[in-house]
């Protein structure tokens, strides 16, 4: 089983790579008072959803409906950024939005869904996340982690556990499907399309800065059998051998998809997933790093989903809906931020 670096060891880390940046800044200019400017875009896993408070605060009003919470990688990163600063103080913009597509980068508004305080109207769009980040020639670092839900794994998942319930299987459903139903493999070569145009226009966007794309966790265990049939804190009807597919056939191609398209453009690529083996969604809380259908989360996260029939008030969990939590997100900001510190090291 692996493990994340220990705090103690990553601070020691940070603060070794923060005074070799420094070496390498002019005299004076660690305290410079322009700062390093970083954005973050991406979906709810960098969003944060649940885990930690709202940001902005609910009541707010500039809350705009995309779940954004305190203890979200990009907020731990910026955290320990701000402790030990890379040579001078890194700005962060964080413009991630639960439920957004690659689209929603740097090609469509988007109109955000968060269960929370949602107005009567529901929220107002949003612009693009290049905009909202205003990305230009003196951004730095962009981290962007997107592309679960161009799949969209959101159409996935539900009928897996349909098929599932029924003693189906959605592997079958999605690799040879019927017509006007896209399967896997060419949902993943429109993705690749779609997030090579996305990285030409924040590479467009902001010119000097220096790209960081980050991969998705492990979510489902290295065995199917792993797993609970019906456990709603797991993946409820979804069959063993779908969980196996659903790992080996989406989510793993998935990640090689960003990874690809990272590379063509010569950006740096984080890969959490084998670091986060061993804590999956089936295994037992705390040793998970990412909640289930239903799991553990703040309290002002619901306990039922807008549009979904899922309800986890009679188990006493909230709607999770297979999302890291501050475990997670711990260990996927202490590769994040290795990513950005050597990334200002070479800007």
């Amino acid at each position: 089983m692996r493990h994340p670096v220990s705090r103690p060891r990553t601070r020691a880390l940070a603060v070794g790579l923060a005074l070799a940046a420094a070496t390498l800044l002019p005299s004076g200019s660690a305290g410079a008072a322009d700062p390093y400017e970083w954005a973050a875009l991406g979906d709810s896993f960098t969003a944060g959803v649940f885990v930690g408070d709202p940001q902005p605060p609910l009541g707010d009003p500039s809350q705009d409906g995309c779940a954004r919470t305190s203890d979200s990688y990009p907020s731990v990163v910026e955290r320990e950024l701000a402790e030990f600063p890379p040579g001078k103080y890194v700005r962060l913009t964080n413009v991630a939005c639960s439920s957004a597509v690659i689209a929603n980068i740097a090609k469509v508004k988007q109109t955000p869904i968060s269960p929370v305080q949602t107005p009567a109207d529901g929220w107002p769009a949003v612009d693009t996340q290049i905009v909202r980040a205003g990305l230009d020639d003196e951004t730095d670092i962009v981290t962007i982690a997107i592309g679960g839900n161009s799949l969209p794994f959101g159409d996935i998942f539900p009928k897996c556990l349909e098929q599932g319930a029924i003693g189906k299987s959605c592997r079958e459903y999605f690799t040879d499907p019927s017509e006007g139903v896209e399967s896997v493999r060419e949902r993943l070569a429109r993705v690749q399309n779609e997030y090579v145009e996305m990285l030409a226009e924040v590479h467009r966007a902001a010119p000097n800065a220096k790209v960081i794309n980050i991969g998705y966790p492990a979510i489902m265990p290295t065995e199917g059998s792993d797993c609970t049939r019906g456990s709603l804190t797991e993946f409820d009807t979804t069959t063993h051998a779908d969980i196996d597919w659903l790992r080996d056939d989406v989510l793993k191609p998935l990640n090689k998809t960003i990874q690809r398209a990272s590379s063509f453009f010569g950006d740096r690529y984080v890969n959490v997933y084998p670091s986060s083996e061993g804590h999956d969604v089936c295994q037992p809380a705390g040793t998970k790093w990412m909640e289930g259908i239903c799991g553990d989360a703040a309290d002002y996260w619901p306990t039922t989903f807008p549009g979904t029939p899922v309800d986890c008030g009679p188990i006493e969990k909230h709607a999770t809906m297979i999302h890291p939590n501050a475990a997670g997100h711990a260990n996927t900001a202490a590769q994040v931020e290795r990513a950005i510190r050597i990334a200002l090291r070479q800007h």
